[in-house]
């Protein structure tokens, strides 16, 4: 407890987001892939862990687990409540759109303008539940429209219809479309990154494969991300990388998949790179293996399993440091 007090208070004067707007952050160099800062804030007695979620940038799954101990609907007037708004940069290019699906979250690394630094937004999302999956790959924004019109699937309309609950072909713009004001269309046919009607489902897999955003959140960044934005759909549940000399692990649980099947009932996994297909789930220990590994590609550095496979056991969400920078590690090497 001392230990995870002193790092609260560490983090939280190291990290601190460029603006109060708490989704956005100024972008490290290259060889730094931490942003953001633990916090603690105190309930109030009419304040659910999802009210406090959504204030500061955070979902369902982000909250509850950090806070396993606190009570979701009823905190309690004075209740600390951990905020996990400290994050371990998703692996790979810094650029577009980021979906890490393992981690029900959105990074967006716009361009950066004249004069000004680079940033990433961030902000929670819902994904696919399991029988309606998120499919994993490269793809774009390939059109953005204000208040759509939701045209159901099929297969969604069948759905509804064996619950008793019969939709309409059309359901046009208003407060019962479940696209909300705002949808960007992927190029993966029939997916969407769109706003939502019930957003205390925002953070968790409740969707039919969209990507679903709190109405303020996509009403900001509907502006900011035009068309043709590439996006990277990943499912990466530990993220390894650096800060300073130290290296700093962030661990969420694994997600199961099954093959991405189509509206025609298909299985189909096409046009997608054989490397970033659908996968089974994997093993978490191979999961840190390759992070390990791809953060060490070219800085030495040594993990404290010990540490690390007690993260993999919490998967909390709480980046923490696992390993430090070795120093000199080519003498060190040569002597040995």
């Amino acid at each position: 407890m001392i230990f995870r007090r002193y790092m609260l208070t560490l983090l939280f004067v190291m990290a601190l987001p460029i603006t109060v707007q708490a989704e956005q952050f100024e972008l490290p160099p290259d060889d730094d892939d931490v942003v953001g800062a633990l916090t603690v804030v105190n309930a109030r007695a009419d304040e659910t862990l999802l009210d406090l979620a959504r204030r500061h940038g955070l979902g369902y799954e982000d909250i509850v687990r950090a806070n396993p101990e606190v009570d979701t609907w009823l905190p309690g007037e004075g209740t600390e409540v951990l905020l996990p708004t400290r994050y371990v940069l998703p692996p790979g290019p810094r650029k577009g759109v980021i979906l890490n699906l393992a981690e029900y979250r959105m990074y967006y690394f716009p361009e950066p303008k004249d004069g000004e630094p680079a940033i990433v937004m961030t902000y929670p999302m819902s994904i696919g539940r399991m029988d309606w999956e998120t499919p994993l790959g490269l793809t774009h924004i390939v059109s953005k429209v204000r208040n759509p019109t939701w045209y159901p699937p099929e297969s969604v309309r069948a759905e509804h219809a064996a619950d008793g609950d019969p939709l309409p072909r059309i359901v046009p713009p208003g407060p019962k479309n479940p696209l909300g004001a705002f949808a960007m269309r992927l190029g993966l046919p029939g997916y969407l990154i769109h706003s939502t009607n019930r957003p205390a489902g925002v953070g968790m897999r409740v969707t039919h494969g969209c990507i679903r955003m709190f109405p303020e959140d996509i009403r900001f960044l509907f502006d900011q991300v035009s068309v043709n934005t590439p996006v990277r759909i990943i499912n990466q549940p530990v993220k390894i990388g650096w800060h300073g000399d130290e290296l700093v692990m962030e661990v969420h649980r694994a997600l199961e998949f099954v093959p991405f099947e189509t509206d025609s009932g298909e299985i189909s996994n096409e046009g997608l790179p054989e490397d970033l297909l659908v996968q089974p789930e994997r093993n978490i220990l191979t999961a840190l293996t390759e992070q390990f590994v791809a953060a060490t590609n070219t800085r030495a550095g040594e993990l404290d399993w010990e540490r690390a496979e007690d993260l993999l056991e919490r998967a909390d969400g709480i980046p923490m440091p696992v390993g430090r920078t070795i120093k000199n590690a080519a003498t060190s090497a040569a002597s040995e």
